[in-house]
């Protein structure tokens, strides 16, 4: 993993930067959390939760951008995950940079994710020139619906998906897209 900070954002309240060793054990606990997982297909393992960093940070290597870990400025607490991804799947769609987040149940309801969110949304749109940027989620996962609405995001009804890695009939199968463009 990398511990410069090539590549970090800054917001009133949270560092957003490259993945440490030590974000590992954090990232465990998040992704094994039922709430925080209620909207995904299982929970994940220590090890499962670990090949996810490697990914994300072979993404970083890749393209130049990536899921950020982030932190809060005032203590260091590693609190989970905001950034940009190339989605690992073909839709309609597609090509694509997808906006995502995944924060510990505790942090909720603070406005973080949406402080996060919009840091990176700028930084892609802005820095990365990005022309769009999509989000997507089950339909039921009012959290994450609020946070692509409060950043600027449109759903349209006429793009969403069945999520092609999940079988037919799953109930996290059906997805809704947001989207943003450059202004």
């Amino acid at each position: 993993m990398n511990d410069t900070q090539s590549h970090a954002l800054t917001t009133e309240r949270l560092l957003l930067r490259r993945w440490r060793d030590e974000d590992r054990l954090p990232f465990q606990r998040i992704n094994a959390d039922p709430r925080v997982m209620e909207f995904m297909p299982r929970l994940l393992t220590a090890e499962s939760s670990d090949a996810m960093i490697v990914r994300i940070e072979e993404h970083f290597e890749r393209h130049g951008f990536g899921l950020f870990a982030v932190e809060e400025r005032t203590n260091a607490q590693f609190i989970g995950y905001v950034g940009l991804m190339i989605p690992s799947f073909q839709a309609p769609f597609m090509p694509a940079v997808e906006i995502g987040w995944r924060l510990a149940a505790e942090y909720w309801g603070r406005g973080l994710a949406t402080e996060a969110a919009r840091a990176v949304l700028h930084y892609g749109l802005d820095n990365l020139a990005l022309d769009s940027v999509v989000s997507f989620a089950v339909p039921q996962n009012l959290r994450s619906l609020r946070v692509m609405e409060k950043i600027g995001m449109k759903h349209n009804p006429k793009e969403d998906f069945d999520h092609p890695k999940m079988p037919d009939g799953h109930p996290l199968r059906r997805h809704v897209l947001y989207r943003i463009g450059r202004k």
